[in-house]
């Protein structure tokens, strides 16, 4: 019980000082935020909960495949907040952008024998 709570306040702590840089200095808080690190603290807890090596390769195989369809989403949410839509209707189209992204991933995916979405 002590570990999850300890992983708990340690992943809120990462957050928590991503978003307050993130609101001092636009690009350290971006690249703080592009970083990996919350794979990076996944694969750190996997390995010290005793996952073993193929549950950790998995996760960061997988990861891959699940960042891609989000990339466009970083692109979009700039144009369309200039582009006068409010945040609220930008982060909308982001999603909506994002989910047909994931499909056509998860359709490209299949080529090379990686089932992302199952019975796709």
């Amino acid at each position: 019980m002590k570990f999850l709570i300890a992983k708990y306040a340690i992943t809120a702590l990462i957050i928590v000082i991503v978003s307050e840089v993130a609101k001092r200095l636009d690009r350290l808080g971006a690249l703080l935020a592009s970083l990996p690190i919350v794979t990076i603290m996944v694969m750190i807890w996997l390995y010290l909960e005793g996952q073993g090596d193929t549950k950790i390769a998995n996760h960061a195989f997988y990861t891959f495949w699940y960042v891609l369809p989000t990339l466009p989403m970083f692109l979009a949410m700039p144009v369309l907040l200039n582009k006068g839509f409010t945040f609220w209707w930008s982060l909308l189209i982001c999603v909506g952008i994002t989910v047909i992204c994931f499909v056509i991933t998860a359709l490209a995916a299949k080529q090379f024998e990686v089932t992302l979405i199952p019975n796709i």
